[in-house]
């Protein structure tokens, strides 16, 4: 059976295959890197193919015309027409389009360097907050897998302002606000929240906090009870613990022993 790429629920899936699917943006999809969605695939293909008839369609228009000789062409229209307008006695009208043109060309060249700093912007942008994105997540367990889409979501939430990442709303206008209500939300306020809105990004033990006395815990005693606490005490759950999450397994012994 072929493994689908996108589910709307996890439980399409059988159950030995769910923990390869991750939810991400309201549905559940193959948590494989390299993989494209076939519908996003297939408008690509689709805009290629558009863009490959339109090259075609234009370089049958324009076979066999030089761009060069078209330019001196017009460049000789224009000198043709500014000596009948001289000798017509119409030097303001001379000089008013040669100043026509020298904008064109001026605002061309603003234009175009105008786009390549905004370009040079947002790259800088991207770089600025993917990384403190990164160095936040990563300090709160984020899977090395899980970079890429921890980024993508942080690119839709903050903006480089004055150098600064600064946190905004839905809007993209009103400032959002950390706990307090008051201070700007930091990069990471905002990982806090995904800790919990989207906890597959993170490792099991992301949540942070010592196990307590009746407290679940990952690789616990199967009552979700601290196994190094007396009354549930169970030594296969501690060597399991302390195999598979050691810095849990230390934290949940800490407790035991200040209890």
């Amino acid at each position: 059976m072929a493994l689908k790429f996108k589910l709307k629920s996890k439980d399409e899936a059988p159950a030995e295959l769910q923990p390869l699917y991750v939810e991400r943006d309201g549905a559940w999809v193959l948590d494989v890197e390299g993989a494209v969605e076939k519908a996003r695939l297939d408008e690509a293909r689709t805009a290629s193919a558009a863009l490959l008839k339109e090259r075609d369609e234009l370089k049958q228009r324009f076979d066999g015309i030089d761009p060069e000789e078209v330019r001196k062409l017009a460049a000789e229209k224009r000198q043709l027409e500014e000596a009948q307008q001289l000798a017509a006695g119409e030097v303001d009208k001379v000089v008013e389009n040669r100043i026509k043109g020298l904008r064109a060309d001026w605002e061309q060249q603003l234009g175009a360097v105008t786009g390549e700093r905004d370009s040079l912007v947002g790259r800088l942008s991207r770089i600025q907050i993917d990384q403190g994105i990164t160095l936040a997540a990563t300090k709160r367990g984020l899977r090395p897998t899980a970079v890429a889409d921890i980024t993508a979501r942080a690119r839709t939430v903050f903006r480089l302002v004055n150098g600064a990442a600064v946190a905004f709303e839905g809007d993209g206008k009103s400032p959002r606000y950390g706990k307090d209500g008051i201070t700007p939300m930091s990069l990471e306020e905002w990982v806090e929240t995904q800790v919990s809105e989207a906890p597959h990004l993170f490792e099991a033990n992301a949540g942070g906090g010592a196990a307590g006395s009746g407290a679940a815990a990952p690789g616990g005693a199967g009552l979700g009870k601290n196994p190094f606490r007396k009354e549930s005490w169970n030594l296969t759950e501690q060597m399991k613990l302390m195999k598979t999450d050691p810095p849990l397994a230390a934290r949940t012994r800490k407790t035991k022993a200040e209890n």
